[in-house]
């Protein structure tokens, strides 16, 4: 059964691993944040963002929240996002969805579900915008297809915040690429071609 010990002792064998693969592994990691991409992810628990890329920490810097919003209000997201582009100087920002999202289904399946509704309210804009397309497609199409429009409407909040905007102004190379990940597959599918400032 798992518990908080579990995780504690689970923690001193991935270091006493690490530390045995690589003496100098944390001394080198402890002295600087370089990484060149930025992850814009779902909270769910099951799609981590250096594992499912093969990355070691250090590689990638991440932010997750339900169903990989990115709101112009938001932030935290925001401050995430001016933080990775303009100090860290990330070449790449990579907005992830996955299939079958409990935040997407949520958004959709005209049941109240407290204070969350107000964080899915665009999610909820983008089915009425892409309602037509929705409505020809089974319930679960109709989940798995409005996933990914999620990924690509908040790949163009990206691109439009004024962060993005003023990075790209300045000739800074960064790419913004839109990505989905399957649950029962492991697999992460390229949802369009990557965005950038030329």
């Amino acid at each position: 059964m798992l518990n908080i010990a579990t995780l504690l002792e689970n923690n001193k064998k991935w270091a006493a691993q690490r530390t045995l693969e690589d003496p100098d592994f944390f001394e080198r990691l402890s002295q600087q944040q370089s990484p060149k991409f930025l992850w814009i992810g779902c909270s769910d628990s099951r799609v981590p963002a250096n594992q499912i890329t093969g990355l070691a920490p250090g590689e990638v810097f991440v932010h997750r929240n339900v169903a990989n919003v990115v709101h112009q209000t938001d932030l935290n997201c925001l401050s995430v996002l001016q933080f990775a582009v303009e100090v860290l100087k990330v070449e790449h920002i990579v907005v992830c969805g996955h299939y079958g999202c409990g935040g997407v289904s949520a958004a959709v399946d005209n049941k109240r579900h407290g204070m969350i509704d107000n964080w899915l309210r665009q999610i909820r804009q983008t089915a009425s915008a892409h309602e037509e397309e929705l409505c020809a497609l089974s319930d679960s199409e109709k989940v798995d297809r409005l996933c990914e429009l999620n990924v690509v409407t908040n790949v163009n909040n990206v691109a439009q915040s004024t962060i993005v905007e003023d990075a790209w102004s300045r000739g800074q190379e960064l790419q913004i690429h839109a990505w989905i990940y399957r649950l029962t597959t492991g697999r992460i599918k390229t949802l369009q071609d990557s965005r950038s400032g030329q």
